[in-house]
């Protein structure tokens, strides 16, 4: 499984990167079956979000680093190198721009575009 990263660089420009998620097969929950499962990063608070169709956040950098899980809808996010992504039901990144330029992210579907946000316990 791969999640897609945004960081700032030395130079304030915000830029995505892929990142790798690794699993092992782990006996956590006998006697269910043994599952993979990746490790346990801590975190502090989780939120929903909804945004309506049209949205667009300007830019901005990330109030807090964490990850943002699409459960419908589908979001675009631009960082200032001009990358663009899309992100439909289903999609995961992570906000990791806490400084310089930041990103804009939009809805660009029909309807709402609902949001899990995790914040992590890291900066």
């Amino acid at each position: 499984m791969k999640y897609s990263e945004m960081y700032t660089d030395a130079d304030g420009e915000t830029h995505f990167r892929d990142v790798e998620v690794e699993f092992s097969l782990v006996d956590v929950a006998p006697p269910a079956a043994p599952m993979n499962i990746s490790d346990f990063r801590s975190a502090k608070e989780v939120a929903f979000i909804v945004n309506p169709p049209g949205w667009d956040g300007g830019w901005h950098p990330a109030p807090s680093v964490g990850h943002v899980f699409v459960l419908q809808g589908e979001m675009e996010v631009e960082v200032s190198d001009g990358e663009i992504r899309r992100f439909p039901q289903g999609s995961v990144w992570l906000h990791r721009d806490l400084t310089g330029k930041g990103h804009d992210s939009r809805v660009v579907s029909d309807d709402a575009a609902v949001l899990a946000m995790v914040k992590m316990n890291e900066s």
